[in-house]
């Protein structure tokens, strides 16, 4: 019988040809589902700066991951991204100091042409980070 396509399998297709964000930096994709994106990243001293803390564009980096992926999400299966950011805004709310960061992704608003995506980072049990994304429909 063959093995039922999900979004999460789709997505980590699609997007495995986003080298920085998945090799780079090494974010895992975790969950997916329609205008949603769980992630994860396991930190080393290759995501900290010269202070040891996580470098901030780490931070960006994991939620305009997530936001492309979520925004995304209905033409994964054409493998035709359509979504692009537009302009995102990051709020850097404490230090990470744990060994793993998670951040989810969910859409607020989502439009003919325009959406907008809220991405909250944590370590732990401590957000690290929240991010609004505007998304633009480019094709």
């Amino acid at each position: 019988m063959p093995q039922k396509t999900t979004l999460k399998h789709l997505a980590e297709e699609v997007f495995r040809a986003d080298r920085f964000a998945t090799e780079m930096t090494a974010i895992t994709i975790d969950e997916v589902e329609l205008h949603r994106c769980h992630c994860s990243l396991a930190l080393t001293d290759l995501h900290r700066n010269a202070l040891g803390a996580v470098m901030g564009g780490v931070l960006f980096t994991m939620a305009d991951f997530g936001a492309a992926i979520a925004a995304n999400t209905e033409c994964l299966g054409d493998g035709n991204l359509r979504w692009i950011s537009l302009d995102s805004t990051i709020n850097y709310l404490a230090s990470a100091k744990g060994q793993k960061l998670e951040s989810e992704t969910v859409c607020i608003k989502h439009g003919r042409t325009t959406a907008l995506y809220r991405t909250t980072i944590n370590d732990g049990d401590r957000t690290v980070a929240e991010v609004t994304s505007t998304m633009v429909c480019a094709g």
